[in-house]
């Protein structure tokens, strides 16, 4: 009787169905082919790039970077619906979920998962940053009051972009607009 095969996870890592990479300090330190199709790039490419490689602007990584620590900090773990950029500047949904590896120090290092969800969601309208920023929360279910602590505005600033992506999205209500936004005809 022969011995099982051992199981070899880096194939499985670097064939996996979905988007995957560790991190060191928000720079990717490995990555599978999921995730480099996903960005358009080859896997060499990213690896050694940071993540605002994945990012429309700087300020959204940045953003996205101080609103990942509280969470990890409190939890481990971290999942939101975002807008990133692929090498060609197109812009799409993504879900990206990610587990600190060192629990006082979220950055420090992470494994990170990301979902393209464009076929289902695409990005229809041109936004700003922070329009887009909003955007997410909203999908997320937040109101107004809790994107504007969570993100430093105020409540009236965050009701104008929302009018601004109501406007944009030809949405009548907040409801429709978060329907518009996850792609829902309604």
């Amino acid at each position: 009787m022969s011995a099982p095969n051992p199981v070899n996870y880096e194939a499985i890592f670097l064939h996996a169905p979905v988007g995957m990479c560790v991190s060191e300090h928000r720079v990717i330190h490995a990555c599978n082919n999921a995730l480099a199709a996903m960005f358009g790039y080859l896997p060499d490419q990213l690896i050694g790039e940071s993540f605002r490689i994945l990012y429309p602007t700087i300020d959204e990584f940045e953003r996205t970077g101080a609103r990942i620590v509280p969470i990890m900090s409190a939890k481990g773990v971290y999942s939101d619906e975002r807008i990133m950029k692929r090498s060609n500047q197109e812009l799409f949904w993504c879900h990206v979920s990610g587990r600190a590896l060192i629990h006082n120090d979220p950055h420090a290092a992470g494994i990170w998962t990301f979902e393209d969800l464009s076929a289902k969601r695409p990005v229809t309208a041109e936004l700003t940053p922070r329009e887009r920023e909003i955007a997410a929360l909203l999908v997320e279910g937040k109101t107004s009051k809790l994107i504007a602590r969570q993100i430093g505005l105020s409540p009236r600033t965050v009701e104008m972009h929302r009018a601004k992506l109501m406007r944009k999205f030809d949405a009548a209500t907040s409801s429709e607009l978060v329907h518009r936004l996850v792609g829902v005809t309604v």
